[in-house]
């Protein structure tokens, strides 16, 4: 009778407050956005529990508004786990950000603000999915980001190897990992255990729930062909902006007009039915930087950053300018769009001095991002994967990380 209470109790808690989470897209004049570990060379919205992370970003509007945090746990699907405050946090989890500085000698004026991690107000004491919501004076959401905090309670082994399938050997890579489990029984790891797959953590191409193959003393083992493969794609393209007074590679000029910067690039060309090429990059991520200050977050210049791409396929589906730098969001900014006189797809937008990775992507039939269309997919890309491991064990309240690996594609096995 008592496990039956149980499992009651627990059914009636997960539809009371495993609901959806509201997330909303970075408006236009939010920029800059970043939430990464402190570690370096560390892009990944990934931390282990109790290890710094920053959260910063630009307001263009440049008027020192007042904003708040707040912060969410969140189950394994992101949904409202429907912990309090005081279950996974020490301190408050929403307060004011206090760090602010308005930008000095720039043509275009803007507010940096940031926030590190754990603070006076806050410390995050249980792992999980978080959801880190930016609210204005009046309380009305302005923005979200997620991110994850894990407790290594196991360890993750990833390899790449190449495809199965003799169809799929030039163009995929598929993802092997095993779960190292000397310290923790679990009792049911096809329920208990769930796991995530990323490829350059992007959000859009992850996959999910991914059950245990075989199951041996002390490890679990993920040894898939189709369920864990992702096309390769190709090397990211790039553009860097840390001087304005020299030319590179990526770009042809850059001029001030208007009151800004306007930095055009080269067109690029559909890589589709070209040949692999490999130039190393940051796997679709971004560096602020600029080579006149020290002080980036306030002294680096915006530019808005014209694009080309020349693309013969006209089938009248979306193209995006595509990488971290948006969060790898598909929005009307980011939209490109077919200049009739010109034969190319164009579109600009607002960058802070840096280096940054994109790439030109569509939408599939089942509305999907498309990564390969307009870039192809080749065998030997390099990539980096990313696995966490979820646990909820039964009667638990919510989803600990348990374990986060990850493994690079440069050298595929067989």
């Amino acid at each position: 009778m008592k496990n039956y209470v149980i499992i009651l109790f627990t059914l009636v808690y997960s539809v009371i407050f495993s609901q959806e989470i509201e997330e909303k897209e970075i408006p236009d004049y939010i920029k800059s956005v970043e939430l990464r570990s402190l570690q370096t060379n560390s892009f990944l919205p990934i931390v282990k529990l109790g290890e710094s992370f920053i959260f910063k970003f630009d307001d263009l509007e440049g008027d020192q508004k007042e904003y708040h945090y707040k912060i969410t746990h969140c189950t394994y699907d992101w949904k409202d786990s429907g912990l309090s405050p005081t279950d996974f946090s020490s301190g408050f989890a929403s307060g004011r950000i206090l760090n602010f500085e308005d930008s000095f000698n720039t043509f275009l004026d803007y507010t940096h603000y940031e926030v590190l991690f754990p603070n006076t107000q806050v410390r995050l004491i249980i792992s999980g999915n978080y959801l880190l919501s930016v609210l204005d004076e009046y309380d009305d959401l302005v923005f979200t980001r997620r991110f994850i905090v894990y407790q290594p309670k196991v360890s993750v082994g990833v390899s790449l190897h190449k495809a199965r399938k003799i169809e799929d050997l030039n163009t995929k890579q598929n993802v092997e990992f095993t779960i190292n489990h000397p310290n923790i029984l679990f009792d049911n790891p096809s329920q208990e255990v769930k796991t995530v797959l990323f490829q350059n953590m992007d959000w859009n191409r992850a996959i999910y729930n991914i059950k245990p193959q075989f199951i041996r003393n002390g490890q679990l083992l993920y040894k898939y062909g189709d369920k864990t493969s992702f096309y390769g794609g190709n090397e990211f393209l790039f553009f860097d902006t840390k001087d304005f007074r020299i030319s590179n590679n990526n770009i042809r000029r850059t001029v001030l007009q208007d009151g800004i910067y306007q930095t055009r690039l080269y067109v690029d060309q559909a890589r589709a039915n070209k040949p692999y090429t490999y130039y190393p990059d940051i796997n679709g991520n971004f560096v602020i930087r600029s080579i006149t200050t020290d002080k980036a977050n306030t002294e680096a210049e915006y530019t808005k950053v014209h694009f080309f791409l020349e693309y013969t396929n006209l089938d009248e589906k979306p193209i995006y300018v595509y990488g971290a730098f948006n969060n790898w969001q598909l929005t009307d900014e980011n939209l490109m769009h077919y200049n009739q006189t010109t034969k190319l797809y164009e579109s600009s937008f607002l960058f802070k001095q840096g280096f940054y990775n994109y790439e030109y992507v569509t939408l599939n039939k089942n509305n999907e991002v498309d990564i390969v269309a307009i870039n192809g997919s080749f065998f030997q890309t390099e990539n980096k994967y990313q696995v966490l491991v979820y646990y909820h064990k039964f009667g638990s309240r919510y989803d600990e990380v348990i374990g986060f690996g990850e493994g690079n594609s440069v050298n595929l096995q067989n």
